[in-house]
């Protein structure tokens, strides 16, 4: 018999945790290559049928001291383990994640007007083309303030069939004639791929909206434009979702690509949305594209835009996207949320102070 019977069985504990952890190791390594398998078939990580096989089997071969519940406990947690060693790896391949601290994707237009270098842009004009003579006094009241982004909405997507669905290509071509009056860059919703070549002529800047972030063909259409794209986080992605719908349009030849957070969905019924201000502080420490925050869609109202304004730009974002119409009571759509053109400067004056704006 051993003389320290005690030292004896934790020696034996210790030689059997090393065993598990190279066993551990391996088999994160094994998961690994699955991972990699996976993702060039376009397949989940996760799959439920398989982990449910794994826990069936191991449930047969278990012959105690553990239960198979206690099993089932741990083995879940070394698969849940693996899985986000995979999600991690993929991550990191992403094009839009960020690799260094450094590296930033800067938008630079025709002329020399950028994005995403280190200015406070603004995009901002009414939340649908309605008239000439609407968006020709929002346009000039934006660009006498130095904005070179306009809102040039010709769809509008409803949540009620019934409500006005915008202008639609007359609407756009409103909006170019404005735009080049007041040296003006157009940005402009695009609602499906079919839209691609008639909007082209018209639209600087593609917009992406919310309904459309998990629109993968639009998405893929997107990467094949010569123009830059905004995207817009669907009030209920997560990040990661997020990121992977950008990954769409990145991946397929556009890499110009702004991101645009503009609230997530709560229980909170004193806004239409949830302005997920950490979300553009992550969007900015794991990806190097412009990320641009919407005060408008998330609060759905024009009463505390101001200091959504201010918490927009202090978190570290690249712009700022509100909404702007002559007489906001009278808007067609969204009048709640859209500012009044006093408003907006009001809205500029403060979040500028002696900044200039660049748009």
């Amino acid at each position: 018999m051993a003389e320290n019977p005690l030292q004896d069985l934790r020696g034996q504990i210790d030689e059997i945790n090393l065993q598990i952890l190279d066993l551990l190791n391996r088999r994160a390594r094994l998961a690994s290559e699955i991972g990699k398998i996976q993702q060039q078939m376009g397949t989940s990580f996760y799959d439920p049928e398989r982990e449910a096989q794994m826990l069936t089997a191991l449930q047969r071969a278990n012959k105690g001291p553990f239960s198979n519940e206690t099993i089932s406990t741990l083995f879940k947690e070394i698969f849940r383990a693996s899985m986000a060693l995979e999600e991690k790896e993929a991550r990191a391949k992403m094009r839009v994640q960020k690799h260094t601290p450094d590296e930033h994707t800067v938008i630079t237009m025709p002329d020399g007007t950028q994005i995403g270098n280190g200015d406070f842009s603004i995009i901002s004009g009414p939340c649908a083309v309605e008239s000439f003579e609407q968006i020709d006094e929002v346009a000039a009241a934006l660009a006498a303030r130095g904005v070179r982004f306009l809102r040039g909405m010709g769809w509008k997507p409803r949540t009620s069939p019934y409500d006005f669905q915008g202008l639609g290509l007359e609407g756009l071509k409103i909006a170019r004639q404005v735009a080049n009056k007041y040296n003006m860059y157009i940005v402009s919703e695009i609602m499906d791929m079919s839209l691609i070549s008639q909007m082209s002529d018209y639209t600087d800047i593609f917009w992406v909206g919310a309904r459309n972030m998990n629109n993968g063909f639009l998405l893929k259409a997107m990467g094949q434009v010569r123009q830059p794209v905004i995207l817009k986080r669907s009030y209920g992605a997560t990040i990661e979702d997020f990121l992977y719908a950008a990954e769409y349009i990145v991946s397929s030849g556009n890499p110009n690509v702004i991101l645009i957070e503009r609230g997530i969905r709560t229980f909170e019924k004193w806004t239409r949305n949830t302005l997920d201000i950490s979300a553009i502080a992550l969007l900015k420490q794991e990806s190097h594209l412009p990320v641009i925050g919407d005060i408008s869609h998330s609060a759905g109202r024009r009463d505390i835009a101001v200091p959504l304004a201010k918490a927009v730009k202090a978190v570290g974002a690249d712009g700022l996207m509100f909404e702007c119409h002559p007489n906001p009571p009278v808007a067609m759509s969204d009048a709640k949320q859209q500012l009044s053109i006093p408003e907006m400067h009001a809205l500029l004056d403060e979040i500028t102070s002696s900044d200039k704006v660049l748009a």
